[in-house]
């Protein structure tokens, strides 16, 4: 996320940025998070331009663009920070020329460094099953919030959702019968995901003792954290890296580590890339294949600690 705050002079630009941020909620359906961080990009350039003498966005042409992005990278900034930058500001200007709040847009032809495609971490079977297996004799103190926990890990490792799209499920969204939960992903997208036995007798046990958590405005939420409220993206994330933690030799890895390994386990086991696809709720295959890379790698490392002639 772009950390540039608001400089004096930038209240000029407040109702075009508001509009702005109205688009990318209500038309776009852009989260939040991709919200502000698009506000702040944009609020970057148009800080950048007064500094060069600009007075607004009608007036900005391809040379001030790429004099900002050069600024970026001149201080510092990663190829995917600069990447998301260069979207950001294309998406607004479209937006504004579109609207006629611009007479053209010049970020036609404006190309920002392409991102580079790490390969993400991901945790071994015997990894993910030792932190399962911690998490489940943990919760034998009957804490409800190690039997929350429980859940958590299982759900995220079951299914691969983000942890945005976890903290966010109510009690309607997950069918313990039909082993499916209801998941309302990036766009305001809903998928179905399925999940299995071991997933399902954890949230059935969570139920079980939600209620000595629920508070009367605690709402519909699945999970809670220890004062009745939603749990929130730092409670997961704190409760993974706890429990990593306690795993010899393991990777210090959040809740996205979990998805990755979950991607990657699925077809390391033989599923189709498309079903993987779904089931993560990628809007591109292209998104999905960095798993495959993942597979080969692992599959390259092994072959050469194995084979007597690698």
């Amino acid at each position: 996320m772009s950390t540039s705050t608001q400089a004096p002079g930038d209240d000029r630009h407040a109702g075009v940025l508001a509009d702005f941020a109205r688009y990318l909620g209500a038309e776009r359906g852009r989260s939040v998070h991709t919200q502000r961080a698009y506000l702040g990009d944009v609020r970057n350039l148009l800080t950048f331009a007064t500094g060069q003498g600009i007075t607004g966005p009608q007036q900005l042409r391809l040379a001030d663009l790429r004099a900002w992005l050069g600024e970026q990278s001149d201080k510092g900034a990663a190829r995917a920070t600069i990447a998301r930058r260069a979207a950001a500001v294309r998406t607004f200007l479209g937006w504004a020329a579109r609207t006629g709040r611009i007479d053209s847009d010049p970020s036609l032809r404006l190309v920002a460094p392409k991102r580079t495609r790490s390969l993400p971490g991901v945790l071994k079977q015997a990894e993910v099953t030792a932190m399962l297996d911690l998490a489940a004799v943990r919760a034998d103190d009957a804490d409800p919030i190690h039997v929350r926990d429980v859940a958590i890990v299982e759900l995220l490792y079951a299914s691969g959702i983000r942890v945005g799209e976890l903290v966010a499920l109510d009690v309607d969204d997950v069918d313990l019968r039909q082993h499916l939960v209801r998941v309302l992903g990036k766009g305001a997208k809903e998928r179905m995901v399925p999940f299995g036995l071991p997933a399902a007798r954890a949230v059935e046990a969570w139920m079980a003792v939600r209620g000595q958590l629920a508070k009367p405005d605690s709402g519909p939420a699945l999970l809670l954290g220890r004062c009745g409220r939603r749990t929130d993206a730092r409670q997961v994330r704190s409760a993974v890296h706890e429990l990593l933690s306690h795993v010899p030799d393991t990777p210090d890895l959040g809740p996205h580590g979990l998805r990755h390994s979950a991607a990657t386990h699925l077809l390391e086991g033989g599923a189709d890339l498309r079903m993987v696809q779904e089931l993560l709720g990628h809007a591109s295959l292209a998104t999905t294949q960095i798993y495959t890379h993942v597979s080969v790698e692992r599959l390259r490392r092994s072959y050469e600690q194995a084979h007597p002639r690698a």
